[in-house]
């Protein structure tokens, strides 16, 4: 079949596995060229591995510090006449290569949630790499089920107290409108700390502990995003800024039962994914963000992003901020980039958007994380969904 990508909304439901595995040799390359990280670690268990910072994170410990991985995700699996999901082909991709390189590449996949995938990651680990010395948890998904009640909560991305007024971006046809969004419930802000706070983290940590499979002086990342203050009222201040302080809280816990740096979470920068396009006044943020970066010069990637902690960030002493985060969001959120997004953010219209902003490069990192828009692959040729 002639793979295209047929994109409904902010959702791309085809991937193509060409275009999966170009752009995952393309990310190999960056860290391989940029040499060895020799204080990396050598057994890591990432969760959430399958695309955006995740598999950033298995790429740069396996080909920086020669790392074996075991990684969890939930990805759907192709058919005779439908793609599988990007992170599938993703996985597979990476996972070839990692062999290839003499590497142990072990992917589960399944609902990190549950207590059977924590279970078999266990067991994975046991049989391939004895123990972990880092866990990554870069788990995204707006729905969770409690394994010990079996109640499934859903997240709700909206302000928590008053409702927000704000711009926004149809990102398919280009306008800059205003948008105004009402405040969340307390069931709905709930819902969302269950989902995408620090307890499925915790459960996990809790998990390896028990069963022996955490190595002396492990630890543990989870990755997070706070954000500019453009767009603080829908996110920081919002119910997803609860589950995020929630995040704090766990870290906290963890590190109050295996050391005092054990555990930290760490803010990255913003990024193009699927999740952050479907959250108002985000992607509009990101069409500017992308235009100010490459003109200082100061543009990221996952895989830069991800490099930079593990080479710069988590070699040596740590430098934390006043919560015991890890900080690689410090170009974004330096005083200078933030200024110049004010100011352009303020001028935004619909007519003034090609002027301040990339649409153009955002949609083309959109169609990336799916496979498409990468040179050198054929996307005229016929190809087999079910052959990575």
């Amino acid at each position: 079949m002639i793979i295209e990508p047929k994109i409904r909304g902010f959702i791309c439901t085809t991937a193509h596995p060409v275009g999966c595995a170009t752009n995952v040799q393309r990310q190999i390359d960056h860290v391989v060229v940029k040499g060895p990280i020799p204080t990396g670690p050598r057994r890591v268990l990432v969760l959430g591995c399958s695309t955006g910072y995740g598999l950033a994170s298995r790429i740069v410990t396996t080909f920086g510090s020669n790392a074996d991985t075991v990684g969890v995700s939930f990805e759907r699996e192709p058919g005779e006449a439908k793609t599988a999901s990007a992170g599938w082909y993703n996985n597979r991709a990476f996972e070839q290569r990692a062999k290839a390189a003499g590497r142990v590449a072990v992917t589960i996949e399944g609902d990190a949630f549950s207590d059977a995938v924590k279970a078999e990651a266990i067991e994975a680990i046991r049989a391939n790499l004895g123990q972990v010395d880092l866990i990554v948890y870069s788990v995204a998904s707006p729905v969770r089920t409690d394994p010990k009640d079996g109640v499934t909560y859903r997240s709700a991305i909206k302000p928590y107290g008053a409702a927000v007024t704000s711009k926004t971006l149809n990102t398919g046809t280009g306008e800059v409108s205003e948008i105004s969004v009402e405040p969340a419930t307390e069931e709905e802000a709930a819902a969302t700390v269950k989902v995408m706070g620090g307890e499925d983290w915790e459960l996990w940590i809790a998990a390896l502990a028990e069963a022996g499979v955490l190595a002396d002086g492990f630890q543990t990342l989870n990755y997070t995003y706070l954000g500019s203050k453009l767009t603080w009222p829908i996110y920081h201040k919002g119910t997803l800024g609860k589950a995020k302080a929630d995040l704090d809280r766990a870290a906290a816990a963890i590190r109050a039962k295996h050391g005092e740096h054990a555990a930290h979470v760490v803010a990255l920068k913003a990024v193009v994914t699927q999740a952050s396009s479907a959250i108002p006044v985000v992607p509009l943020y990101g069409t500017l963000l992308i235009k100010v970066e490459d003109e200082m010069g100061l543009g990221e990637g996952p895989i830069q992003q991800i490099d930079r902690l593990f080479r710069d960030k988590l070699a040596g002493d740590l430098a934390l901020d006043e919560e015991s985060r890890i900080r690689v969001d410090d170009w974004e959120l330096s005083d200078t980039m933030q200024a110049e997004l004010a100011k352009r953010w303020a001028a935004l219209t619909t007519e003034s958007l090609a002027d301040l902003a990339d649409l153009p490069k955002y949609r083309e990192e959109f169609l990336k994380l799916f496979g498409f828009g990468l040179g050198g692959v054929d996307y005229a040729a016929d190809v087999d969904p079910r052959e990575v």
